[in-house]
C-alpha cells in the first residue's frame, strides 16, 4: 500500500515526537537571537532573552521549554556565540551569567505552574507563572551578579546595588514582556 507523502509526514511527526522537538530547537534559537537585540546597559544589558524563556514554557511547558533553554547554554559554552557578549566555557566569569544559568529553571517552574492547569489557562495565569520565572531569573542574576563582582573582579558593590542595577530598572520591561508573552501564549498553546 502506498502512503502519500502528507501521510508519511503525519506518521512522522505523531511517532517520533517531532514536533515537539522542533519547538525546543526554535525556542533556543529565538533565545539565542534576542541576545543579540539588546541595549547595552552596565551592569545588565536589556536583552529580548527573557521573553522567549517566558515563551518557551507558556507554550512548550516545563519538560520542553526547560530543555529549550538547556539547550541554549549548553550551545553558548560550547563557544557558539549566542549569548550577549559571546560564548564559551570562559562566559561562566561574567557578572551576568547568573541569569542565563537560571534561564532552563525559569521555565522548568513556569511550565509547572501552567502544567497543573486542568482548563483553558487565562492570560492572568501565564503572566503569573512569567511572574515566577521572573523572580527566579533575577534572584540568581543578581546573586551571581553580586558574587561575582565582589570577588572575581575584585570590586566593592552593595547588595542594594546589584539588585538596583540587576532587577529593579529591568521591572517595567519585564512587565511588558510578561504580558506580551502571556497574551501570545493565550493564542498559541492551544494549538500546540
Amino acid at each position: 500500500m502506498k502512503l502519500m507523502a502528507a501521510d508519511v509526514g503525519e506518521h512522522i511527526s505523531t511517532r517520533s515526537g517531532s514536533y515537539p522537538l522542533l519547538g525546543v530547537a526554535l525556542f533556543a534559537a529565538l533565545t539565542s537571537v534576542g541576545s543579540y537585540l539588546r541595549i547595552p546597559v552596565p551592569p545588565v544589558p536589556f536583552t529580548l532573552q527573557t521573553l522567549f524563556v517566558y515563551l518557551s514554557a507558556d507554550i512548550l511547558g516545563s519538560r520542553r521549554g526547560s530543555q529549550s533553554q538547556l539547550i541554549f547554554l549548553v550551545l553558548g559554552l560550547m563557544g557558539v556565540p549566542v549569548f550577549a557578549l559571546g560564548g564559551g566555557l570562559g562566559y561562566v566569569l561574567q557578572p551576568t551569567f547568573g541569569y542565563l544559568l537560571a534561564f532552563p529553571i525559569a521555565a522548568w517552574a513556569i511550565g509547572r505552574v501552567l502544567d497543573r492547569q486542568q482548563q483553558a489557562i487565562r492570560w492572568r495565569v501565564f503572566f503569573a507563572a512569567n511572574a515566577v520565572g521572573f523572580l527566579i531569573i533575577f534572584t540568581i542574576g543578581v546573586a551571581y551578579l553580586y558574587i561575582n563582582v565582589n570577588v572575581i573582579v575584585h570590586k566593592s558593590i552593595s547588595w542594594a546595588t546589584a539588585f538596583w542595577g540587576g532587577a529593579v530598572i529591568f521591572l517595567p520591561g519585564e512587565g511588558i514582556k510578561m504580558v506580551v508573552a502571556a497574551v501570545l501564549a493565550r493564542k498559541i498553546r492551544p494549538w500546540m
